[in-house]
């Protein structure tokens, strides 16, 4: 259904940006408003909301049971034919919604050659609408959070099942291609992303993307993973070790981990994004490591992956309650090996940040 309340405060964040509407084409920006997990294609869709919080749906018709099953009782639904085309009832929805000729905005879900066949077809000043919805989706609320803690408890719950599962011999993909099924077991929708599966070598790219490389003694292994709960995204990473690891890479994971527990100390309300990738960052540039550790450190996420906030250097918006992020932090040396340790972090009202994974960071051994 319809989330009247997110609704309402999107109404009030028009208003302050002096927009007359929005419209969501398929995202996760029209998940999080009318709960509708949709991708987008040739047949333009979606909802228009104005500053009064009225709403109107664009329906072609090969879609109208799914939209109408997924918004409820929206006042007005514009349908349209594959032979009509959706202009006409674009405007039809525009018009009587009063917004014709005013300022939209329209988000990333809407193809730029759909906005285009709009301007061309209407009177209306199009706006770039990404990152409207930002600061809502960012301040999550005590419902949104015990869902991402039950999302994040069965992220840890996956990787508590890898560390039996992996045996030296299997390749990458044995490995991956179990994940989904391991949260699913667990209560999970799907996983959020594909997961990473990066061993030896391949550890030194972050987002590695091959699967082919057999599992050897003496390994190290990152495992990145999320799984979906009720449309809210869990994100982990671990790196697990295929017997005792040398002295090298034991040091290399205690800065790390000791990295991951600054980032995570600096987190409290009124704290920055920059001060948390600092935090983290410090202790890896001090180490002597700094130019193994090249990206951001930590991201936000909600029912998108990534979204704000962002834990990166120049970021100086203050954090909130709600906020939830990740903080991961990571060693990558080219051709040997890479270690990244991953906890999403909630701000709580009591002014500390609350850590939703709770699987060890200590070394961990793989038992195959």
């Amino acid at each position: 259904m319809i989330k009247q309340k997110r609704v309402a405060a999107l109404a009030e964040e028009l208003t302050k940006r002096d927009l007359e509407a929005i419209y969501l084409g398929p995202s996760t920006d029209l998940e999080y408003i009318g709960e509708l997990d949709t991708h987008p294609d040739e047949r333009v869709r979606g909802l228009m909301v104005t500053r009064e919080g009225k709403c109107f749906a664009l329906v072609p018709l090969l879609y109208k049971e799914e939209m109408v099953n997924a918004f409820g009782d929206v006042p007005i639904y514009e349908e349209w034919t594959d032979h009509e085309g959706f202009t006409d009832a674009f405007r039809r929805g525009c018009e009587r919604l009063g917004v014709l000729g005013k300022k939209i905005a329209f988000n990333d879900g809407v193809r730029a050659v759909d906005m285009l066949a709009i301007r061309d077809a209407m009177d209306i000043k199009l706006e770039n609408g990404l990152g409207v919805l930002s600061p809502l989706r960012a301040r999550k609320d005590a419902e949104e959070l015990e869902l991402m803690r039950k999302a994040s408890k069965m992220a840890d719950g996956v990787v508590e099942r890898l560390v039996e599962f992996i045996k030296p011999g299997m390749k990458e993909r044995d490995i991956a291609k179990v994940i989904p099924d391991f949260f699913e077991e667990l209560g999970a929708d799907n996983v959020s992303f594909n997961p990473i599966v990066a061993s030896g070598p391949n550890g030194s790219m972050p987002h590695y993307g091959g699967d082919q490389r057999v599992i050897q003694p003496q390994d190290i292994i990152i495992l990145d993973l999320g799984g979906r709960y009720k449309s809210y995204c869990s994100d982990t990473t671990r790196t697990l070790f295929v017997g005792e690891p040398t002295g090298e890479q034991r040091k290399a994971y205690e800065i790390v981990r000791e990295s991951q527990m600054a980032g995570e100390a600096a987190v409290k309300p009124g704290a920055t994004g920059q001060d948390v990738d600092r935090a983290a960052r410090r202790v890896i540039v001090d180490a002597g490591y700094g130019e193994y550790f090249f990206n951001r450190v930590g991201h936000g996420i909600g029912v998108a992956v990534h979204e704000d906030p962002y834990m990166i250097e120049g970021n100086n918006a203050p954090l909130e309650p709600g906020n939830v992020f990740s903080v991961e932090p990571g060693i990558y040396i080219p051709g040997k090996f890479g270690i990244r340790i991953e906890n999403l972090v909630a701000v709580k009202q009591d002014g500390y940040g609350e850590a939703l994974n709770k699987f060890p960071r200590e070394i961990t051994k793989v038992k195959g």
